[in-house]
């Protein structure tokens, strides 16, 4: 019975491609969101693999990322922040009260955050 009810649960849950770079905040936001669910999950490298780039860009219609593919549902330019909001409004994934390893709404380090200062070289 166990091995069924295993079996129900992997069946039940999305198929996910996540388009991702290697080191970033708000892809790491994203990985940490997937891991928080136990969400099995494609994370397909764009920095490194220009093929995986290029099938972002056909499949998003534009060059931001993160991409979340849920279901053949394509969100782009996500946040983990916003990932999750999307899967517990469509009930892929029940609440549940783990903290993510990583904050799940920060930009990468080299992005400026919202209303950070910028510095202009003259």
């Amino acid at each position: 019975m166990a091995i069924f009810a295993q079996f129900e649960m992997t069946m039940n849950k999305p198929k996910i491609i996540a388009y991702l770079k290697p080191h970033c905040g708000w892809s790491n936001g994203v990985r940490a969101v997937l891991r928080k669910y136990d969400l099995p999950y494609e994370d397909r490298d764009i920095i490194n693999d220009p093929a995986q780039r290029e099938e972002m860009i056909r499949k998003s219609g534009q060059t931001l990322s993160p991409c979340v593919e849920v279901n053949g549902h394509m969100l782009a330019d996500i946040s983990g922040e916003e990932l999750e909001a999307w899967l517990l409004a469509h009930k892929l994934v029940e609440p549940n009260d783990r903290q993510p390893e990583v904050p799940i709404n920060q930009p990468c380090v080299h992005e400026p955050s919202e209303g950070a200062p910028m510095h202009l070289r003259l």
